[in-house]
């Protein structure tokens, strides 16, 4: 059995809104299953994957890759019907929190991103995510690493939207020192913000350590604005660090947030002191 056969998909949570799709696809895979004539252990032994999987799958507690379901609609000769649901598997896979982020990101006109502990998640290559991840305590089972990096890896597309939002990022200084993963991952790294931050759309500045006044000691924050004028925002410090929506409380954030920006170097210095990080490695 080859080792796909772990990758084949993740469970589905309890109570997710995307029960019923995978449930639908699920029926969809065990009538295409028995229209071939295959039983289950037929269609695993031609697949390369266990009867327990395919089982779940068929069920709907598990969400299979849309690989899984290409390869099955040729084996089952399903005639693309399969294939229809690629895109809609590849969704539901992100855990639930995961694509909520993904919804707002992608409907957002400008971001403004204060990131204290670790390169921002937008901003993270799939090395660095992995190193992330892989140091998860209580540890992450390797499928939920393999998830986690897919899904983190996938909001960049937010980077190729057209029209492009407006994304400032200011990283704490720490954050680019630290070598996650080891040095060639942080080498990767900064060689990535380096090619992010040339983009026109992006702002992307370095809070040096050494500042004396700093307006972000409360901790990370994130306030995206949408085109009908409405936003969304979050800090680790303030409102119990739950999101808020009322302009008064984003108020607060913004103010804070364009402190942190004065404080913190030039776009030019900041991508000036990357370069300087990367020669030193």
């Amino acid at each position: 059995m080859n080792e796909a056969v772990d990758e084949a998909g993740w469970d589905v949570e309890p109570g997710d809104e995307i029960e019923p799709l995978v449930q639908a696809v699920g029926k969809l895979l065990k009538v295409c299953r028995e229209a071939a004539g295959l039983r289950v252990a037929e269609l695993g032994e031609v697949l390369g994957y266990g009867e327990d999987m395919i089982r779940k799958m068929e069920r709907g507690a598990r969400i299979p890759r849309p690989e899984y379901l290409d390869r099955a609609d040729q084996v089952l000769n399903a005639q693309g019907h399969l294939r229809a649901f690629m895109k809609d598997v590849e969704r539901a896979r992100y855990p639930r929190k995961v694509r909520e982020l993904a919804e707002l990101e992608g409907r957002a006109v400008e971001m403004l991103l204060y990131s204290h502990h670790n390169i921002h998640g937008l901003l993270q290559t799939p090395e660095y995510a992995r190193a992330l991840f892989e140091m998860h305590q209580p540890a992450y089972a390797p499928s939920e690493v393999e998830r986690g990096v897919v899904a983190r890896a996938a909001r960049k597309s937010v980077f190729e939207r057209e029209p492009a939002p407006t994304l400032s990022f200011v990283q704490e200084q720490v954050t680019l020192e630290r070598p996650h993963g080891g040095k060639m991952v942080l080498r990767r790294q900064l060689e990535y913000l380096l090619e992010v931050g040339q983009l026109r759309n992006v702002v992307l500045q370095v809070m040096p350590t050494d500042r004396e006044e700093h307006a972000g000691v409360q901790g990370l924050i994130e306030v995206l604005k949408f085109a009908d004028g409405t936003a969304i925002g979050r800090s680790d410090g303030a409102f119990n660090g739950r999101p808020v929506s009322s302009p008064r409380d984003l108020r607060i954030l913004e103010l804070r947030y364009g402190m942190i920006r004065a404080q913190a170097l030039t776009p030019r210095e900041s991508l000036a002191f990357i370069e300087r990080q990367l020669g030193e490695l």
